[in-house]
């Protein structure tokens, strides 16, 4: 209980570097102590003072160090945009359920700035799984992120990059090449992370060749403890139950999964 308390506890923190990703996203690096300890998949929410409180998936932890990456999509995250090295911004957590870390033959999904926290996961995977593949869409290239950490960590033809209009790697939906790939090879594990549409493709083809999958979902989070409701889908809140959840876990909300969402008000709208 006391290390719950110190973990929902808001600290101010300076920010290291602000490092542009691309015309909409940017990556920041700050210290935090609770934060450095956090596993792939967790994420953290993070204050803009005076403006509004987010989630942020996180992206890499090294040493002290923490970064996440945002898309610049609101009121609050262009303020954060806005924000340069040396100010103050606050944090709490890191929350939520983890990626597990297969050693077997794994392979990673990723669209937009869904593949930060599979960059942190791969990190992890690079040394000790036998086999490391990693399949990322998006809609242009400018969009497509960390293409050179990626292909450092997954060297010669394990790395497949899409984008919907042609202008980067293969021209096609994500999905595509996938399920090109899983038709040939065998895998122990898929993680996904990305928009819930691309994440619903992704488990229903993991249900057809019968794929173990763990995917991270994005729903809108207010308090990231469990208490506001406003993440919720099926019987599970996003931000206490996941972000990460499993197969099984997957088909439980699958009347929802990439179908519906709660939007601000708490009235049901289409994802």
């Amino acid at each position: 209980m006391a290390l719950r308390t110190e973990l929902n506890t808001l600290r101010t923190t300076r920010l290291l570097s602000v490092r542009t990703d691309s015309p909409s996203v940017k990556t920041f690096t700050f210290n935090d102590r609770l934060c450095s300890r956090a596993r792939p998949g967790q994420f953290l929410m993070l204050w803009i003072p005076g403006i509004d409180e987010i989630p942020l998936s996180i992206m890499d932890v090294d040493g002290g160090r923490v970064s996440v990456s945002v898309k610049l999509v609101g009121d609050a995250t262009k303020h954060l945009h806005g924000i340069e090295t040396g100010e103050v911004v606050g944090v709490r957590g890191p929350f939520g359920d983890c990626f597990s870390e297969n050693k077997g033959r794994v392979l990673l999904v990723g669209g937009g700035t869904g593949t930060a926290p599979l960059l942190f996961l791969a990190k992890r995977l690079a040394a000790k799984s036998e086999r490391l593949a990693f399949v990322m869409g998006a809609k242009t290239n400018t969009e497509l992120l960390f293409l050179n950490d990626l292909d450092s960590i997954c060297p010669g033809k394990s790395l497949i990059t899409t984008t919907e209009d042609g202008t980067f790697g293969l021209q096609c939906l994500v999905t595509e090449p996938l399920e090109k790939l899983l038709t040939k090879e065998k895998f122990d594990m898929m993680y996904s992370c990305g928009p819930e549409l691309m994440v619903r493709k992704i488990f229903d083809l993991a249900e057809k060749f019968r794929v173990p999958i763990e995917a991270s979902l994005e729903r809108l989070m207010r308090c990231g403890i469990g208490l506001c409701g406003s993440c919720v889908i099926g019987k599970y809140r996003v931000c206490r139950d996941g972000p990460v959840f499993n197969a099984e876990q997957l088909r439980e909300m699958k009347d929802e999964l990439g179908i519906s969402k709660l939007g601000f008000d708490g009235s049901r709208i289409p994802v």
